[in-house]
């Protein structure tokens, strides 16, 4: 820094980054997306659910949890990969794995077969 340069707090700058108009659409924007994404992945693990035509009460009974237990598995927005097999599992799913597809176009599976132990989630 030289002495011509002020140190400025971080909060201090992310205030007077906000304020610029510019700044705070770009950062609405980026919020707006982010919420976006969350309500999908937490709609799709329900939607899992629901296309097994199970309770949250059911789900939870399948795992060896309390029902508020799916609830919050379902509003996270990250999972453990076990924690998303047990809920997997507990709705039905044969086989459930992750598959990516890698730069060079080849697809890579990771299976979800290694539950956790009742009462865990």
């Amino acid at each position: 820094m030289s002495k011509n340069e002020r140190f400025i707090r971080g909060n201090d700058w992310l205030t007077r980054a906000v304020a610029d108009p510019d700044t705070r659409a770009r950062v609405d924007a980026i919020e707006g997306e982010m919420e976006q994404v969350e309500r999908t992945y937490r709609m799709n693990l329900a939607a899992i659910r629901h296309a097994a035509d199970l309770t949250q009460t059911e789900v939870a009974e399948r795992m060896g949890v309390k029902q508020g237990a799916v609830s919050a598995v379902e509003r996270r927005d990250d999972l453990l990969l076990s924690t998303l097999a047990n809920y997997l599992n507990a709705t039905g799913a044969t086989a459930p794995r992750i598959v990516i597809t890698t730069s060079d176009g080849r697809d890579v599976e990771y299976p979800l077969t290694a539950p956790r132990p009742a009462g865990t989630v």
